[in-house]
């Protein structure tokens, strides 16, 4: 029969001491060089291909490292039985490291994954509290700091301490170890530097290398060590914390992300397992950080993009208040929308999506708001007119995408400039403005006041770029004063996740739902529809469907 043999296992190197748990309770504590702890990748005998139970400098039945001639009173089944249970202790490691890991493969943005580093880091290291500081070292951000435990005030007391005794600070300011002190560490700690043939520690970093930037610092007893800063033992005193441990964040292509620190009530420090396993999870957590990092820089950019391309500000219209929700999806859409003054007091209102995502669909929706700019304050008293203009240029420049869009000219307000007449008396008649429009392929306005509720009837039309040749007729109304008009994009309706008609349904009863009170606040209406249509929130992560919400109110 040979000697058991202590396998690897991916991930956990079999040369770390055992965990607390895996120490055999029965048999005497092995001596030095026993088969029990000898390196994984050596037999029982200390020698890399060595029969068991044989020594390359003694008989068979002795063990390196004990005097000649005695063999150590061990039995096989007691040797079997500690590297069982030596490897049922790497097996829960792993399985461990495998369900943070999936949990932190399951988060979709940026800040749910500082979160959930946060949360399994503590549970690895034995904390309760700490913080992750988001500060990629290329300068281009996101800069933020997120904490475990930790409110803002209490984040904000941390960060009044110089940053030169600040442990997490001193990581991403890549700078060295302090010269005194045993707090600190570069390298893997002492205890895991590998073993030699006769059971002592190879030479360690810290032996004789100068200082290098700092890798992870631990801070074991902060109330009782006299090297620390006076101001960070007052804030530590504060906060109820006494001891931290801090490790960089890297992954490529930033170089170094952020760093981490983890802090304790009572002094203490992470052993060298639970600094095995944190920088096996850290080492994941990073590069998926990475990713969600990029991801976030374009989405961040594409949303920058499409807000300068959208109206920064609702004009002022004398007789009309405007108000106005919008969303872009994850991918970045090409839903727009435009309010723009035009000569003698007159109002255009402009909806429009553009097919595809992205920053190509993005551009060309600045292009289409654009180009429908210049057509309206040419010729938008006549709508039909500005949409074929519209239509004739996507098909010359871009013949490969198509668009949506619904356009309407509302007259300037009674007793202006080209308005309609006031009544004798100085009344001016309710329903004397007047309002033009014309859709291609879009959805129907609604149109919302206390006397009715209804989509208003648009002929139906293809979609801007689908017809060798585009037109179809005008619809005029007659907005009352008090009364609303709504356009809106299908995000909005997508959004719910219904079929059309239903959506269309569902949009109509929010509308007739609105409070009497709310009717003459635009902001009120608008909100009120969303909260309605969209339970989960504008701002829905989940859902890639750009929402536009354009809300006139024509004031009695």
């Amino acid at each position: 029969m040979t000697t058991p043999h202590v396998p690897k296992v991916a991930g956990i190197e079999p040369v770390l001491p055992a965990p607390a748990h895996t120490v055999d309770p029965h048999g005497p504590k092995a001596p030095s060089g026993c088969a029990a702890d000898a390196p994984s990748d050596a037999s029982s005998d200390g020698s890399p291909d060595g029969p068991s139970g044989t020594s390359a400098d003694g008989p068979p039945g002795e063990v390196p490292g004990s005097a000649p001639g005695v063999v150590p009173d061990i039995s096989v089944v007691d040797q079997l039985a500690a590297v069982q249970d030596r490897l049922a202790g790497w097996i829960s490691d792993l399985s461990t490291l495998h369900d943070l890991t999936e949990r932190l493969a399951r988060t979709r943005t940026l800040e749910d994954a500082l979160h959930e580093l946060l949360r399994a880091g503590a549970s690895l290291v034995g904390a309760r509290r700490g913080l992750v500081v988001l500060a990629p070292s290329d300068g281009l951000g996101p800069e933020t700091t997120v904490g475990l435990g930790l409110g803002h005030a209490e984040i904000g007391h941390i960060e009044t301490v110089p940053r030169r005794a600040l442990s997490y600070a001193r990581i991403l300011d890549g700078l060295p170890e302090r010269a005194t002190g045993d707090d600190t560490r570069s390298g893997p700690p002492d205890d895991t530097r590998h073993p030699t043939r006769d059971g002592s520690r190879a030479a360690g970093p810290r032996d004789d290398a100068p200082a290098s930037p700092c890798t992870e610092i631990a801070e074991p007893d902060i109330p009782g060590e006299k090297d620390l800063d006076p101001r960070l033992r007052e804030v530590a005193a504060r906060l109820g914390y006494a001891a931290s441990y801090a490790v960089p964040l890297c992954a490529a292509p930033f170089g170094r992300t952020g760093a981490a620190v983890w802090l304790y009530d009572e002094p203490a420090e992470p052993t060298a397992r639970q600094r095995h396993l944190v920088g096996l999870y850290r080492a994941h957590a990073a590069e998926h950080l990475a990713r969600l990092l990029e991801l976030h820089r374009s989405h961040r950019a594409t949303e920058t993009l499409r807000e300068e391309l959208l109206p920064h500000r609702l004009p002022r219209i004398p007789g009309v208040r405007l108000a106005v929700r919008h969303s872009t999806g994850p991918r970045g859409g090409g839903d727009w929308y435009d309010a723009l003054p035009l000569p003698d007091g007159a109002l255009g209102l402009a909806v429009g999506s553009v097919t595809g995502s992205g920053p190509s669909a993005v551009a060309a929706m600045g292009r289409l708001r654009a180009s429908l700019r210049a057509y309206a304050v040419m010729e938008g008293e006549d709508p039909v007119a500005v949409l074929s203009d519209l239509e004739l240029l996507l098909r010359l420049t871009e013949p490969a995408r198509s668009a949506t869009a619904l356009f309407a000219y509302t007259e300037p307000p009674p007793g202006a400039p080209g308005g309609p007449p006031v009544l004798p008396g100085g009344i001016a008649d309710p329903f004397a403005r007047k309002l033009l429009l014309a859709g291609a392929g879009h959805c129907p306005p609604l149109i919302l006041g206390d006397l009715r509720t209804e989509f208003v009837e648009t002929s139906l039309s293809a979609p801007l770029g689908m017809l060798a040749c585009w037109e179809a007729p005008s619809v005029e109304i007659e907005p009352a004063g008090g009364e609303t008009l709504l356009l809106y994009s299908d995000g909005l309706l997508h959004r719910t996740g219904e079929p059309m008609d239903r959506a269309f349904t569902r949009l109509h009863a929010a509308a007739a739902g609105v409070p009497r009170a709310s009717r003459h606040d635009p902001e009120a209406v608008v909100d009120h529809i969303v909260r309605t249509m969209l339970p989960q929130g504008l701002d829905d992560p989940s859902s890639e469907e750009d929402v536009v919400l354009l809300a006139a109110y024509f004031e009695e």
